[in-house]
């Protein structure tokens, strides 16, 4: 066995531990997390938000009054977007934990 084989065999073996099974736990920590990042995102948002309307845009020359409009346009819609990002991550794992739970009621039978 090579060198490079032997490598490649001990990545393939870490490997091996990140495949746990899907269990509601997970999920629900998952999306406390999930849920977690997007509040502090919603924070973010709000207060550049906030600060970007407390502060006008004073320049002489159109071209900077466009360039900073631009800027400040993308800065609000990248703190909102990763707002709504981390809100479907956290609706899409309760959702799949419930799912879980739901479906291991079903195929458990009752006593």
């Amino acid at each position: 066995m090579t060198e490079a084989e032997k490598k490649e065999k001990k990545i393939m073996s870490d490997n091996e531990p990140l495949d746990k099974p899907i269990t509601p736990t997970r999920c629900f920590t998952g999306g406390t997390i999930s849920g977690l990042l997007a509040v502090a995102a919603y924070l973010l948002t709000k207060s550049v938000i906030q600060t970007y309307t407390n502060m006008p845009i004073n320049f002489n020359n159109p071209m900077a009054v466009r360039i900073a409009s631009t800027v400040r346009t993308l800065i609000m819609g990248i703190t909102t977007m990763a707002t709504f990002v981390f809100v479907m991550v956290t609706v899409g794992l309760v959702a799949l934990g419930i799912q879980l739970i739901i479906k291991n009621q079903k195929t458990t039978p009752n006593s």
